[in-house]
């Protein structure tokens, strides 16, 4: 009979077990990465507004905090597809309101986080027009 595998980032050593947790964690990012484009719109933009932050110096903590809820919030997202769409590989409309419920979550963190993004960086970018 086959064993059943430890649990992630149970290992016996501690750092080992804490390597292990940063390693599947890399691979969530990897997965987001390669299957979601909206992660990579995401994170493009992300660079975008840090570099724009640098130049205008707007203060960069509201722009990560930002950028933390939106990427946070699509990661989830992402997550919680993949468990939807394992447990429920056809439709189901109680599948489709999770899916379209954490969906929602991301919509309204990036649509706060422009207008939020707005308010910072229109001002700086008014005073460099001479406006």
């Amino acid at each position: 009979m086959a064993r059943v595998p430890p649990r992630p980032g149970t290992h016996p050593d501690p750092v080992k077990g804490v390597a292990e947790s940063f390693r599947y964690a890399g691979e969530g990012l990897r997965y987001a990465w390669k299957n979601q484009r909206n992660f990579r719109i995401e994170v493009t933009l992300a660079f975008a507004a840090l570099g724009g932050a640098v130049w205008l110096e707007v203060p960069l903590i509201p722009v990560l905090m930002l950028i933390l809820v939106v990427l946070t919030l699509e990661l989830v997202n992402t997550a919680l597809e993949a468990v939807v769409d394992l447990v429920q590989p056809t439709y189901h409309p109680v599948a489709k309101a999770a899916k379209d419920t954490a969906a929602a979550a991301v919509l309204v963190a990036s649509a706060i986080s422009a207008v939020v993004g707005l308010i910072l960086f229109v001002p700086p970018i008014l005073a460099r027009l001479g406006v």
